[in-house]
């Protein structure tokens, strides 16, 4: 790995230690709440105009709503989608080759509790 490569990784595994010591709080006590990340963050080919796109999954769409609010009230997500958990597994694995995508390059960031 070359030195830029090497810097890239660095600072992208930087980041992603930030995000998820930030979300993790707001995951907290909440049974069976996860936050993934996607996009090119994820991926690793980010660049200096990169935002920062999240998954709120929750077991319920109530839950996941309220968790993707957080997420944007504490400005960690530019572009935040709510998914029930049930959803979240549907579309990971399902059919369409866009959200099959974003399931294979997407990284957990924090977890709540199991149910």
């Amino acid at each position: 790995m070359g030195q830029l490569a090497e810097l890239r990784d660095k600072l992208r595994q930087e980041r992603l230690g930030r995000l998820s010591a930030s979300v993790a709080p707001l995951v907290t006590g909440h049974e069976g709440s996860e936050v993934w990340l996607f996009g090119s963050w994820a991926r690793g080919d980010w660049d200096a105009r990169s935002d920062v796109d999240l998954i709120a999954v929750a077991p319920l769409a109530s839950e996941a709503e309220s968790l993707a609010d957080r997420l944007i009230q504490a400005l960690l997500g530019d572009d935040v989608i709510a998914l029930e958990t049930s959803d979240w597994q549907a579309r990971r694995s399902g059919g369409d080759p866009h959200w099959r995508a974003i399931g294979r390059d997407a990284i957990l960031i924090a977890a709540g509790s199991r149910p």
